[in-house]
């Protein structure tokens, strides 16, 4: 299985943070999974819509200009990064999930910066884009067909994987209560890959391999088998 640290290293560090990746490239994670939101015209990495989760701020992000989010403490002094900051500590040292939380513009917004990456020698397999926003994620796929995308999905559909084939998705992100052995072997006959989020207990990685997923996404890389401790 691939192990993919959950917004860098969920579980080690202030999650989305540049602290936390570096602790999962440290660890040999071999991917890690961000969360992008477009803001004033920036790509910052962040997840909730609210700001008191994750930082000493508070109301939604959305309500706040870039120098105040850009003054927030988000964890042990770190602060909200910028999409390129990230890609610039990674540095090719593992993949990169990026997952798009907004839509109106994100994924050209997404699309652009990538392109611009590619060229300084980053290679389209080295990204997956991902999305509960199906719509914004098939705009990325118009927008930089090169790079896979993978559709995220939180629950059973009635027609199974049927959303990732239409997308020319190379993988479905599935979450764990729903790892159901049907939408993973549907997902199988279309030549999909399954990616679970998020597993974090020993029993569930076992369990995961069991079922023959290619891959998980956890909070704790130094958990996983095959990971550098």
């Amino acid at each position: 299985m691939l192990i993919i640290g959950h917004r860098g290293a969920r579980g080690l560090a202030p999650e989305n943070t540049l602290a936390g990746f570096r602790k999962a490239v440290a660890l040999g994670t071999p991917w890690v999974e961000l969360d992008v939101q477009l803001h004033q015209g920036e790509l910052l990495v962040f997840h909730d819509e609210r700001l008191e989760r994750c930082t000493n701020g508070r109301g939604r992000l959305d309500q706040h200009d870039l120098a105040y989010l850009r003054g927030l403490d988000a964890g042990g002094g770190e602060r909200i990064p910028r999409l390129a900051e990230v890609l610039d500590l990674v540095d090719r040292r593992a993949g990169v999930n990026v997952e798009l939380k907004t839509a109106n513009g994100t994924a050209a917004a997404v699309a652009a910066l990538l392109r611009d990456y590619l060229k300084r020698g980053w290679r389209p397999e080295q990204w997956l884009v991902s999305s509960f926003h199906l719509p914004e994620l098939r705009e990325f796929r118009r927008a930089l067909p090169e790079v896979p995308v993978g559709a995220l999905l939180c629950g059973v559909p009635l027609d199974l994987a049927a959303c990732g084939t239409a997308l020319g998705a190379v993988a479905v992100n599935l979450a764990l209560d729903f790892a159901d052995p049907a939408l993973v072997a549907d997902a199988r006959r279309r030549g999909l890959k399954v990616y679970v989020y998020t597993v974090n207990e020993p029993d569930d990685f076992a369990r995961m391999q069991a079922l023959g997923v290619d891959g998980v996404f956890t909070d704790f890389p130094d958990r996983a088998p095959g990971v550098a401790r």
